[in-house]
């Protein structure tokens, strides 16, 4: 997915830095919609599908955290949260309740326009019809590589842009394992520990769609020094 055809939500409760957002990413070729705060917001979702939400987290009322968890019960739609709390358990909040990225105020918008671009490329690509499924079996659960959905029995497991991304690294070395760095890599962010965390709890997170005791991993295992490794049948 380009900028050229992706529809942007800003949300947030600052009309000065709102309208500067939406300015700054027309130029650049986004379509964008603006919402004043989460009432607004919801409005606004009730009637319209949105290729990525740029959210502001701290916002009168019901806040960013609350509304993106919120939103992940009923949509995958990427979620890029901007928050002036930089200390590392905010971003974690974050990133728990549903959040693909996150930024701290203030920034460049080169730096959000990059982070936006990287969580666009992660979205899954529509497959062509005559391509040939390939899947692994997780127990109950089954992965189309190709298509990059997963399913349960009859019903399609939702996955956020970066679980799905996530799914398609591991699934393409099953059997290996996968350091944080690379994962980190993988994912288009910057090196440090802080990312390497923020890896941890997406992991942590897919976890609970794929296996049957989230705390004791058989499929999406932890191994000692190096990394994540998934382990189909």
């Amino acid at each position: 997915m380009s900028a050229t055809d992706a529809h942007l939500l800003i949300v947030d409760d600052d009309e000065r830095i709102r309208d500067l957002l939406k300015k700054f990413l027309i130029r650049n070729g986004f379509l964008v919609t603006a919402a004043r705060d989460a009432a607004h917001a919801r409005r606004v979702l009730s009637g319209l599908d949105f290729d990525l939400i740029v959210m502001d987290v701290m916002m009168p009322g019901e806040d960013g955290v609350s509304l993106t968890r919120s939103l992940r019960e009923s949509m995958q739609t990427p979620i890029l949260l901007l928050t002036a709390r930089g200390e590392t358990e905010h971003r974690i909040a974050g990133l728990e309740a549903g959040a693909d990225d996150y930024l701290a105020k203030p920034f460049e918008p080169k730096e959000l326009l990059l982070r936006i671009n990287a969580i666009l490329r992660r979205m899954p690509d529509t497959p062509a019809e005559d391509s040939v499924p390939k899947i692994l079996h997780l127990g109950s659960i089954r992965y189309d590589i190709e298509r990059g959905e997963m399913w349960q029995g009859e019903d399609l497991v939702r996955l956020t842009a970066t679980e799905s991304q996530l799914m398609r690294i591991f699934s393409g070395c099953p059997g290996e394992p996968v350091s944080r760095a690379k994962l980190v890599e993988e994912l288009g962010r910057d090196r440090g520990q802080a990312q390497e965390r923020a890896v941890d709890v997406q992991v942590t997170r897919l976890r609970r769609k794929v296996e049957p005791d989230p705390k004791q991993p058989r499929y999406l295992q932890t191994v000692r020094g190096a990394g994540y490794m998934l382990t189909p049948d």
